[in-house]
This record gives structure tokens, C-alpha cells and sequence, in this order.
């Protein structure tokens, strides 16, 4: 019985199993909730969300440091593009099966990447132009590519009905049409999203265009990517999903940075842009430096923010993205500062010159702020559940079912509410497919600062009531759902049509 079977008969099991769950859960009194456990995720004053660090309703997982010895940072590889027109970019993409050893004196185990063995290459994708990418399975079960963060037609997106059979191809069209940002692509195939992922499929989208901003922007030098991870090894250095799977967000010990551990990279200048992903199945991370110092969020998931913002320590969940810049200017040379997770170092800056870059950054916000102006929603939607019986709107997914239509070019405010469960409940990432989005309201409270931009996923805190506003400018079926990976896997997603 193959994978996609059994995860077909596992969610009929399931759907009665919620069902009766849901009915208890009713008419259960009030003191069966249960706060403060140590999954349990709230959000303090600075917007930070936390919870779901060591995820998971069998015990906590917790990150510690490594003793690997420091190596290079991987700078992912700008993709060449196989031909360029005036109006058009094309380029191949295939899914391979290959090895990586992360351990010093480990051995290597089996990896799944984009064009290599790891993760994937960075693609650029300039605004204005159409670019063609044709994509190819070279694995022996299905998947699909997601276009994590793109505004493109539903039948481009790449979600779990775009599968790709193993051996075939599929060219898709993507017309770049939005504001330049940090996005990313991964597979969505049913049942098999997360173990894809856990695995290494993970790959960078830049939306570009001409503008100069002055902000530091010379890839691999001054303007740099993370994809940061948390995995759980063996004991012999291998990745082993199967074992390691929780139903509640798999999580891990170690953390890696563009899939190495324990990275270092050289500065060469006095403001380094780091364009951070979670590229985690589950984990929250909470960034910071190491001396306490601040750091400048510019971005967000879909672009600049509205004014750049000072922090201290920044919260992303899974599939969030945030661009921040790093000020150097103050190091000596051969000082050491490093950028960490919950505490954890994983990637030591090393000052090696002050370059002065040319322009000033400031520049790129002379715009007036965008009003997050609140309105009353237009749909509610509710997320409640734990483990395999995680619910939208008391639902869990079905593939023949269309939860939400609207009109193509129509504007919505969507409220999003984390229903707390028995045990207290757990952060869950929100993704829409197809769309970005502004938060409006948290609790009915304007968002901080730095969520003042656009998104394509909002943190929504247990108990916690979040209104989003889009507009949905493209035709055909989107997925929105929650991206802790197995939450999405065991039904934590509904499906929007747009005509």
C-alpha cells in the first residue's frame, strides 16, 4: 500500500476519531484547560509569539549547541537561467535524491535536494518579466513545487493537486507581479510534505527589480541568506523521519543554517543584510545576537516593511521570512558576533573590513506607511485541535471539497481565531496560498511594527484573534492552512476557490 493511500484511509479514521473528540470537547467544563504547559504559545507586548519550541505532546525536544567544528557558511547557488529573452526567463528545476554528512565524524545519510544533494539554489525572479520553470521529479514517489509566497494563478501554485508523478516534468508559467522580497519553495504533496521537507527540499525565490534602495543587496557578500532548521540526528549523524516524526510538529536538537552546523561567514562590510527563513517542520525561533545588541527588521515575508524597526530578539514561525540588517561598524577587526536561535549560536559573523556601501539605506522608506486601518470581518475562521485531530472550522481536509469561494479582484478581512484546547493549545502559522496579506488587528489591538508589511503567514497564538486583509487578484484553487508540516498533513487545511 503505498504512502498516499494509507494517508488517505488514516484521515477517514481520523475524521470519525475528531468528530467524537469535538463533541466531548463541548460539553466538557471549563476547568479541563489547561494552561502554561510547555508547548503552550503566547504573544508578549514586543509581538514576540512563543511556544512551540520543543513541540510536541510526548515530551519536549529542546535545542543545544553543538560541538561540531566551525565550518564556511553554504551560500546557495544563484540558478542560471537556460535561456533569456527580453520578456522571459526559463529555468530547470529537478528534485534529486542524494547524500549530505553534517557530522565531522558522521556518516552520510540519504538527503533529498533541488539540482544537488541539499536544500536548493537561489532563483532569482525579476519583477515585470514572466519566467518558465520546468520542473522535474526525479524521486520514486510524487511531489509537487510549491511557490511559496508568489501572487500566480491556482494552477501554477503547486499545491497538493499539482502533484508530479515520479519520472515526468511539468513547466509552469510564473508572471512576477509583486513587490521585491524573500520568498521560497517547497513541495506540497499529500501525505508526504513534511518527511520531503525534513529531508532538504527548501529552496530560496528572490522577487527583484531595478529600484535602488541603497540597501546592501551584492549576494554572498553584503546581502546574504539563512535557511534555518532544526533536526534531530542519530546517533551515527543520520536523518531518520520515520523515527523521528511527532504528530504534533517534529522537531530537533540541532540547528543548521543553509544545511550546515555551526556556520561562519567572513564581513567584509559595515552592514550586513541576513535574509532569515524557518525553513523548520515545527520550531519557533526566537533570533538575537550574541552581545544583546539590536539589529534593524526591514522586511517581512513579502517585501519592506513600512519603516525599518529596531529590535532586540525577533519570533518567526515555519515559512516566516524577515530581513534584518547587522551593523559591524563598531566591531574591531577579527572580533566575532554571532547571530542565534533561542539562545543557541549557529552562525558566527567574523568582522574582517569596513567597507563603506555606497548610498543610504534610509532611502528605500521615504514612501508614506500603509494604514492598517481595522474593518469588520468578512469570514471567521477557527483553528482548534492537537495532533491528528487538528481542525479548520471543525473540518479536516478533503481534497474534493471547496471550503471558501470569492470573486476574483475582491478584498476580504479574515478573522482568525486559535481556539484553545484541553491542554492549553499550541501557536499555529497560518499560510494563504496565492495572496500576500496585511495583519490588521491582533486582539483588536493594531500589530507591531515589524508585522506592519506584507505576509503570506501570521503567528496566531492559542486563544489569540487575528484579522488579515487580502485582496485575491488570481483565478483557481488555493490551500490555506496551518504550516506547522504534520498539522497540514493530518487535515489542518481547507481550500479556497477563486472566479
Amino acid at each position: 500500500m503505498n504512502r498516499v493511500m494509507k494517508w488517505v484511509i488514516g484521515m477517514g479514521i481520523v475524521s470519525i476519531v475528531i468528530g467524537l473528540f469535538l463533541l466531548l470537547f463541548t460539553f466538557a467544563p471549563g476547568n479541563w484547560m489547561m494552561g502554561n504547559s510547555s508547548f503552550m504559545g503566547d504573544r508578549n507586548d514586543g509581538g514576540m509569539m512563543h511556544g512551540n519550541g520543543g513541540m510536541g505532546r510526548e515530551g519536549t525536544v529542546e535545542l543545544a549547541a553543538s560541538n561540531e567544528p566551525n565550518q564556511r557558511l553554504p551560500i546557495p547557488e544563484p540558478l542560471r537561467p537556460d535561456r533569456v529573452t527580453d520578456e522571459a526567463l526559463y529555468y530547470t528545476v529537478r528534485i534529486e535524491r542524494g547524500e549530505h554528512r553534517f557530522f565531522n565524524q558522521g556518516v552520510s545519510t540519504e538527503t533529498l535536494g533541488y539540482n544537488g544533494n541539499l536544500l536548493g539554489p537561489m532563483i532569482e525572479l525579476p519583477a515585470g518579466k514572466t519566467v518558465y520553470i520546468n520542473t522535474i521529479n526525479q524521486l520514486d514517489e510524487p511531489t509537487s513545487f510549491h511557490w511559496h509566497g508568489l501572487v500566480i494563478p491556482g494552477a501554477e501554485d503547486g499545491g497538493p493537486h499539482q502533484s508530479i508523478a515520479p519520472g515526468e516534468q511539468r513547466q509552469v508559467r510564473l508572471d512576477i507581479d509583486q513587490e521585491p522580497g524573500t520568498l521560497w519553495f517547497h513541495p506540497h504533496p499529500m501525505g508526504a510534505t513534511a518527511e520531503q521537507v525534513y529531508l532538504g527540499l527548501a529552496g530560496l525565490l528572490y522577487v527583484t527589480d531595478q529600484t535602488e534602495t541603497g540597501l546592501p543587496n551584492e549576494y554572498g557578500v553584503d546581502d546574504i541568506p539563512l535557511i534555518v532548521q532544526d533536526r534531530l540526528f542519530t546517533a551515527d549523524g543520520q536523518l531518520d523521519y520515520d523515527r523521528q516524526m511527532n504528530i504534533d510538529g517534529t522537531v530537533g536538537d540541532t540547528l543548521i543554517a543553509n544545511g550546515a552546523i555551526n556556520t561562519t561567514f567572513d564581513v567584509t562590510t559595515n552592514t550586513l543584510r541576513v535574509r532569515l527563513v524557518n525553513g523548520s517542520n515545527a520550531r519557533n525561533l526566537d533570533f538575537s545576537l550574541s552581545n544583546g545588541e539590536a539589529f534593524t527588521q526591514i522586511a517581512t515575508d513579502g517585501g519592506l516593511l513600512d519603516r525599518p524597526v529596531s529590535l532586540e530578539t525577533l519570533t518567526l514561525t515555519p515559512s516566516e521570512r524577515a530581513d534584518i540588517l547587522i551593523d559591524f561598524s563598531d566591531l574591531s577587526l577579527g572580533d566575532d558576533l554571532a547571530l542565534q536561535a533561542d539562545g543557541i549560536p549557529f552562525t558566527t559573523f567574523t568582522a574582517r573590513d569596513h567597507i563603506e556601501q555606497d548610498g543610504d539605506w534610509t532611502e528605500a522608506f521615504t514612501e508614506a506607511p500603509v494604514a492598517n486601518e481595522s474593518s469588520e470581518a468578512d469570514r471567521r475562521l477557527t483553528l482548534f485541535g492537537m495532533g491528528n485531530m487538528v481542525t479548520i472550522d471543525g473540518k479536516q481536509f478533503d481534497p474534493d471539497r471547496i471550503d471558501i469561494n470569492v470573486r476574483q479582484g475582491s478584498t476580504e478581512v479574515w478573522e482568525i481565531y486559535n481556539r484553545e484546547d484541553m491542554m492549553g493549545g499550541m501557536t499555529h502559522p497560518f499560510h494563504v496560498h496565492g495572496v500576500q496579506f496585511r495583519i490588521l488587528e491582533r486582539d483588536g489591538k493594531p500589530p507591531p511594527d515589524n508585522e506592519r508589511g506584507w505576509k503570506d503567514t501570521v503567528a496566531v497564538a492559542p486563544g489569540e484573534k487575528v484579522n488579515i486583509e487580502m485582496t485575491f487578484r488570481e483565478t483557481g484553487t488555493f490551500m490555506y492552512h496551518c504550516h506547522i508540516l504534520e498539522h497540514e498533513e493530518n487535515g489542518m487545511m481547507g481550500q479556497l476557490k477563486v472566479d
